[in-house]
Order: C-alpha cells, then structure tokens, then sequence
C-alpha cells in the first residue's frame, strides 16, 4: 500500500464496495498505476489488457473497486490459486489500493471483507495475500484481518513465454 499523506478526505456517506464494470478501467488503470509507481515500477497495465482480463473470452481476474457515486477511491484484483496436492481451491488478494487521503477510513477493511466474500461464493477453502518484507503497517493490517503469517520457502522462478 502506498504512503498515506497527512491529507485526509472526509469519508464518503457512501461507499459501495462492487464488482468493476468495464466503465470503470481509466479510473482502475490510473490507480494501478499509482500503485506501481509507489513500488518503483514502471505500469505496464492499459485499459486494453484490463478488458482482455477482466471482461474477455477468457475472465482471468476479477477485480473489485470502492465507489462513492463520484470517484473510485480504492480496488481490490483477485486471482485464482491452486494447491493440487490438498485439491484446495485459492484466491490469491494480489493488490489492495485505497486513494491518499480515503486511507484510514475502513475501506481497505471493505474490500478485504468482499474479496473474501467473493473467494468462498466460489468454493475457495483460503484467501492469500503477500506484502514485502519490510511493509509492517500492512503486515499489521492483514494480520488485524486474521491472515496468518507464513513463511518464504524456497525459490520462485520464472520463465518468459513471449
């Protein structure tokens, strides 16, 4: 999660916590964005490959978004996990985003709440969710949220296919 400014917007009457629609990829896209640039990453996300992965032939993430009628302050994207030896099915919580200034207000609460919602809705025995090493603030949040701590083993590698 990015750093929060001293900024605090008041919070919203209302905020519906809703699966995006494909009105919402500029405002996703710009949010992923704002996120990879907090890590130091260059986004290479578009709105193109958002509705090839959210709405194309082949859905291959879902992603959930905060509204306030006005504005998306915040997002959630889910991914399918699977643990073939147990035959458990998994949702992977593999970003969670609110807007500087909305942060500290419940939503990041919300979204986890619905991401969970939506992991069991589909027969998921577990939600998972990462954050680096020295993220302690959002080690303290996951862990407030009842995620369980688990430790790295191991290597991950990978392999470019394109």
């Amino acid at each position: 999660m990015t750093e929060d400014t001293e900024i605090s917007i008041v919070r919203p009457a209302v905020v519906n916590i809703r699966v995006a629609k494909p009105r919402d990829l500029p405002e996703l896209n710009q949010m992923i964005a704002l996120l990879a640039a907090h890590h130091g990453d260059a986004a290479a996300m578009t709105p193109d490959k958002l509705q090839r992965d959210l709405f194309g032939p082949m859905p291959w993430i879902q992603a959930l978004v905060a509204d306030t009628g006005e504005e998306l302050i915040g997002y959630a994207i889910l991914v399918p996990l699977y643990r073939a030896q147990e035959g458990k099915r998994g949702m992977d919580l593999h970003h969670l985003f609110v807007r500087d200034g909305h942060r500290g207000h419940g939503i990041g609460q919300h979204l986890v709440s619905r991401a969970r919602d939506c992991a069991i809705a589909q027969g998921c025995d577990y939600l998972s969710v990462s954050a680096a090493t020295g993220n302690f603030a959002a080690h303290r949040f996951y862990e407030q949220m009842d995620f369980v701590p688990r430790p790295v083993t191991g290597m991950r590698y990978m392999q470019a296919l394109a």
